[in-house]
């Protein structure tokens, strides 16, 4: 199951996370569109006495340069693990554990302890974790066990302290979440709910294009989860159909948080080698490392049309300059006029690429013609100015939507869309979703995958 598994991402020096709640001081954002995004996180220097403090305490927790070789930092978890960072010998940071547990039986099973958890079956394996369906010994619940292999001179995967971070601060019905951490000597396994499928494995279950009713109930529920993460100042950064698990009753939930960043006071450049080539944006393509939540907004675009059309939006298959030239072939190619300061992105050539001019999306996608709103929802989505990408907030009021019940604009974060009456996935081409659920195999997507 890819949704489980982090990338191989590089870590940054002296980058780290803890097991709590990401510390975030940010003024307020628009809610229509990514336009203005970063110029309303205020410089330190335009912001008032009284709260600079806050601020700079707030900027060195994500401080991404250098710490003192002997730096320890402690923060107590929200399951009471005390958690120590000391940076090794090769100036990577690696995890030490102290649990502090409740008294009760010696020989009950309780949360944090591996013994807590029974091993069902291998459903596939990454770069740095392999993942397990398990049982839990506490209450009987299946549950899907992320064990990280750890290594003694490189400490703990950047990517696993990030994910563990920011998902124990996260709490949606559209986030995949987070039981319980173990660390032991050898591991350190993330202990998840368990979803049983993801998108991926559920689009190519059922070629040639979604329900229409399903692929909105689908996308609806993504950019609840989006909206909840970026307006905490979280980019999810690697959003693609392996990402997102999809429960047996139909529950959409954001999963990999491996390369999700907290975006924090000031704006840092980030690294651009993130999300999957068919997914990732054209500014990021092209060399741009100053993104915010317009990233993520690129994704949504690509996966509602695949949802749809039953095909990749932009299959590249050879390398960023292929992938660049499906985009422009469809979106047009970008000068001055139509995207401010693309010339300025290291890797923009005007020479190295064909002209083309823009198109109607339905021309390149028909099936968008055959939904209400469908092509326009998604035009605003793909633009290849990242300003003016629509925002996951304005996204869940377009349009597109005006058909479902507004009770679903009402739900609390933990609230599934599936609580409010006769909202339900409807059959996909003869196969219910239950019998999906039950004929699926979990994790095959891991070796298997075309993307």
């Amino acid at each position: 199951m890819h949704g489980y598994f982090g990338c191989n991402a590089a870590a940054e020096p002296g980058y780290s996370a803890f097991l709590g709640t990401p510390q975030i001081c940010v003024t307020k954002m628009s809610t229509r569109n990514c336009q203005g995004m970063d110029s309303v996180i205020k410089p330190l220097d335009t912001i008032p006495e009284d709260k600079k403090v806050r601020v700079q305490r707030t900027q060195s927790t994500f401080d991404p340069f250098e710490k003192p070789a002997n730096q320890v930092k402690r923060v107590h978890s929200e399951n009471n693990a005390c958690i120590n960072f000391k940076t090794s010998s090769t100036g990577k940071e690696s995890p030490k554990v102290r649990r502090h547990s409740s008294p009760s039986s010696p020989t009950s099973p309780k949360f944090g302890k591996a013994d807590s958890y029974e091993k069902l079956e291998k459903l596939g394996e990454g770069s740095y974790a392999t993942v397990y369906k398990g049982k839990s010994k506490v209450n009987g619940k299946l549950v899907a066990l992320k064990v990280i292999r750890l290594q003694e001179e490189e400490g703990t995967p950047f990517t696993a302290i990030r994910e563990a971070s920011l998902l124990k601060g996260l709490k949606h019905a559209n986030i995949v979440l987070l039981h319980d951490i173990i660390h032991t000597k050898e591991t350190l396994t993330l202990v998840f709910e368990y979803v049983h499928t993801d998108l991926c494995q559920y689009m190519d279950k059922h070629p040639g294009g979604l329900h229409p009713d399903n692929v909105k109930l689908f996308l609806f529920q993504l950019l609840r989860g989006l909206s909840y993460i970026h307006q905490r100042y979280i980019l999810h950064r690697d959003l693609k159909p392996q990402n997102l698990l999809i429960s047996d009753t139909g529950e959409l939930k954001l999963a990999d948080f491996g390369l999700a960043r907290a975006k924090s006071v000031p704006s840092h450049t980030y690294s651009n080698e993130v999300v999957t080539l068919w997914y990732r944006p054209p500014d990021v393509l092209l060399g741009s490392t100053e993104y915010s939540t317009c990233l993520d907004m690129w994704g949504v675009g690509c996966i509602f049309v695949e949802m749809i059309q039953g095909v990749a939006a932009f299959p590249g298959m050879k390398d960023i300059q292929d992938q660049l030239e499906r985009i422009f072939l469809v979106l047009g190619t970008p000068n001055e006029d139509t995207w401010p300061g693309v010339h300025s992105l290291p890797h923009f050539k005007p020479e190295r690429f064909t002209l083309y001019s823009s198109k109607n999306l339905r021309q390149a996608w028909n099936k968008l013609s055959y939904v209400n709103h469908a092509e326009d929802l998604a035009s605003k989505l793909l633009q290849c100015s990242p300003k003016n990408r629509l925002s996951a907030q304005a996204a869940l009021s377009h349009e597109y939507f005006s058909d479902l019940p507004p009770r679903l604009w009402e739900l609390t974060d933990m609230s599934s869309i599936f609580t409010i009456p006769n909202v339900r996935l409807q059959p996909e081409a003869g196969e219910s979703m239950r019998a999906f659920g039950k004929n699926n195999s979990y994790g095959k997507s891991l070796s298997n995958s075309k993307h």
